[in-house]
């Protein structure tokens, strides 16, 4: 299968490259207080079902669902904890989700509560199911209404003689209406088609083996509760079909996934929860954003994950939950404090780099006008929970509460819960890997597959297991042969280009085709490994640099922007590190909102107001594995303190996308020349070349390519002060690395 690039590099510098030629020689934080009244109570019912005791609905990370949105409604946007109720199945709740109990408190925790200007958030993570309409709306100028279903709720009492128990979508547009105040969240992390396992993920939607999903019908008791809700707000059922067609019924409804597509409960290494959650609480904690610019953000990487789009209805331009809160970005939060030891909430954590923060990684503690105040050194870590220790901020000793340290200026001595955290420096692990599930369908294979993957470097296969999730702590990719099943699945999708059946190739964790990854039907799995060796390297390089994203967090001040050549003035996407926003307020994040057309040239531009010189390397990666690095060209990255650079000028280099599909750049500006880095990044890029042209020998060039990680890290020690034999320290002082994707077509 001929391997195609999705975007095109051409131009007379990057052809005549030689390798072998390689010589790469604050005004203050502004921090704002809530604008919102502060009168203005604000409660919120978080309801997370992980169906513990029906093995047909088992979740896992409905809870963790709950628990981060609690922790950022507390300590971002100042809810007090006990505004907050909690319907959870784990053992921390005193009442379980049943649909009795959620209803019940919806209306004694929010409606009856709520005044007007009050906040409401109302969060379901669990199962999403759809039911027949008793009355159906017709001739809706809304699409999403033009069918006989309802989509709906799950509580944990699934069904009662024979009727689901559900709770359906025209009964929380009756709750909402209730409100007495319009400042209303929706939240549904959940969804109604699918069922099962996708991949290494569980379906939010149940397998019900005694209901027909096409015929399923509401019970007796759930119409006569939404009559009688019809009856307290005096409407008929016309007007309340009309109101239901023309808009949300009050405030914002935000859902993981389209109405047709799956949400999905995702494993992120050592804990599961809602993808499109994580995703939406974590950019939440670095910004403070409006509803548009939030889904914006992060609908690409939701996407990525598991192919579900996440939307919003109503007012978009609304801030999130109706809070106006400009707050500095964080990664961290402190939860309690025992004398000089912490707990933290690693919130603000981007879920590519949590692994990098480990015992030895440490944390600015930051006032509310960004002023350094302390540091904390990690000394564990379970998932998002943490445990630290106060050190001092110029030796890393450790602290005593209430004592200072000799030359602590400006150091705290005690800690506090709600204490913002800022990273300071992350730890990469040095044994960094790119695993691999090794599918069920390889059979008499897969020992095999698992002996030629561990001859990799640095690649580590994954046996699957028994159960729902066959690899529970989480891969990168699935290595499978194309069956039926999965062709079936994909077709459900309209996935273009399918391979054939019974041909080898790669999955994302999620179950979505890596493109241009599949071979020929006959092709053996010595023959299918050695193909994929280049695109797997390539996958491993680019894990490792967004390792080290760090746009909030780093202290240079760094911008990267794209434009079409053709219209240099129009910014289609800008990231900048926190630094750069806050000293200059043009410098603001723009992400793409449309996809960058076919056969365009484009082009970065890369801003450098840091008092250094600063070493920069960029690529790109498209989602079939395709590696370029864009820049430098030949002989030097160095862009010069308060100075510009361009990258894709037509005379020297053309960028231009031929093909629909996805794309990520990734800048690298570091304090440390990155010679031996983009050397091996190189190599790489040219080693998927040279096996499109030598495809029948399977020759691939493992002597300098399969090192890029050990250059990547050898480079980031020249400026670390704390390496080992496990781990290199990375200092936001001393390298920033961004990036944004972006589809095409």
């Amino acid at each position: 299968m001929k391997r195609r690039h999705f975007l095109q590099f051409a131009g007379s510098t990057l052809a005549t490259l030689g390798l072998s030629h390689y010589n790469i020689s604050e005004k203050g934080n502004r921090y704002a207080q809530v604008l919102a009244q502060k009168t203005s109570r604000k409660l919120a019912l978080l309801v997370g079902i992980n169906y513990p005791n029906n093995d047909n609905l088992k979740l896992n990370g409905c809870v963790t669902d709950v628990d981060l949105q609690q922790q950022l409604l507390i300590h971002r946007f100042g809810f007090k904890q006990s505004d907050i109720l909690r319907l959870t199945t784990d053992e921390s709740t005193a009442k379980q989700p049943t649909r009795s109990n959620i209803l019940t408190a919806f209306e004694e925790h929010l409606i009856k509560q709520a005044k007007p200007g009050d906040v409401v958030v109302f969060h379901f993570s669990g199962h999403g199911f759809r039911l027949r309409d008793p009355n159906p709306i017709q001739n809706c100028s809304n699409p999403q209404f033009n069918d006989e279903y309802n989509s709906t709720l799950v509580p944990m009492d699934d069904t009662l003689n024979g009727f689901p128990q559900d709770i359906m979508g025209r009964t929380l547009f009756l709750l909402m209406s209730g409100l007495k105040t319009e400042n209303v969240t929706i939240l549904l992390d959940s969804c109604f088609s699918g069922g099962g396992t996708r991949g290494n993920y569980l379906v939010r939607s149940p397998i019900r083996n005694n209901l027909e999903i096409d015929s399923a019908k509401p019970s007796p008791k759930a119409i006569e509760y939404q009559k009688d809700w019809m009856k307290r707000l005096g409407i008929t059922e016309e007007e309340f079909a009309r109101r239901r067609c023309n808009s949300v019924a009050k405030g914002i409804v935000l859902a993981a996934a389209q109405r047709d597509e799956e949400a999905l409960d995702a494993s992120f290494g050592d804990f599961h929860a809602g993808a499109f959650t994580y995703m939406m609480t974590q950019y939440l904690w670095q910004e403070t954003d409006s509803v548009k610019n939030m889904i914006t953000n992060i609908a690409p990487k939701v996407k990525n994950v598991g192919k579900n789009t996440p939307f919003a209805d109503g007012n978009q331009n609304q801030p999130m939950y109706f809070i106006d809160r400009k707050l500095l970005p964080t990664d961290a939060v402190i939860t309690g404090v025992e004398g000089n030891q912490a707990n933290l909430w690693l919130g603000g954590i981007d879920y590519k780099s949590l692994e990098t923060f480990n015992r030895g990684a440490t944390f600015s503690i930051v006032n509310q006008t960004g002023q350094i105040r302390g540091k904390l050194k990690l000394e564990s870590r379970k998932g998002l929970k943490a445990t630290a220790k106060l050190v001092d901020i110029e030796s890393g000793n450790s602290l005593k509460p209430g004592i200072p340290l000799q030359g602590t200026r400006g150091n705290i001595t005690s800690l506090k819960p709600g204490m913002r955290l800022q990273e300071s420096s992350r730890m990469i692990p040095a044994d960094l890997n790119l695993s691999i599930g090794l599918d069920s369908s390889l059979a008499a294979e897969i020992n095999t597959a698992e002996q030629k993957l561990s001859e990799i470097y640095r690649i580590k296969p994954i046996l699957p297991q028994s159960g729902n999730i066959p690899y529970p702590e989480g891969v990168q990719f699935i290595l499978s042969r194309m069956t039926k099943e999965y062709l079936q699945i994909l077709k459900q999708q309209q996935v273009e280009n399918l391979p054939e059946v019974n041909s080898i190739g790669l999955f994302t964790e999620g179950l979505q085709i890596v493109p241009q990854s599949f071979g020929e039907k006959e092709e053996s799995i010595n023959g299918a490994i050695c193909r994929l060796q280049p695109k797997l390297k390539s996958f491993l390089a680019t894990r490792f640099v967004e390792m080290t994203l760090n746009p909030n967090s780093s202290q240079l001040d760094v911008e990267v922007s794209m434009n079409l050549v053709e219209q240099p003035n129009q910014i289609f996407a800008r990231i900048s590190t926190l630094k750069a926003r806050n000293n200059r307020p043009d410098s603001k994040q723009i992400y793409p909102e449309k996809n960058l057309p076919l056969n365009k040239l484009f082009q970065f531009r890369v801003k450098n107001k840091s008092p250094y010189n600063l070493y920069v390397a960029t690529l790109i990666m498209d989602s079939t594995g395709v590696l370029e690095v864009i820049f430098p060209y030949q002989s030097t990255g160095v862009l010069s303190s308060n100075d510009n650079l361009i990258i894709g000028e037509p005379q020297k280099l053309e960028l231009k996308a031929i093909e629909k599909g996805f794309a990520e750049v990734l800048v690298i500006a570091s304090r440390s020349p990155l010679d031996n880095a983009v050397y091996g990044l190189k190599r790489i890029a040219q080693q998927l070349n040279i096996q499109e042209e030598n495809k029948e020998k399977c020759s691939v060039d493992t002597t300098r390519g399969s090192e890029v990680i050990g250059d990547l890290l050898n480079s980031l020690n020249e400026e670390s002060t704390r390496s080992s034999a496990t781990t290199t320290e990375v200092k936001t002082s001393n390298i920033a690395t961004l990036s944004f994707s972006f589809e095409i077509g």
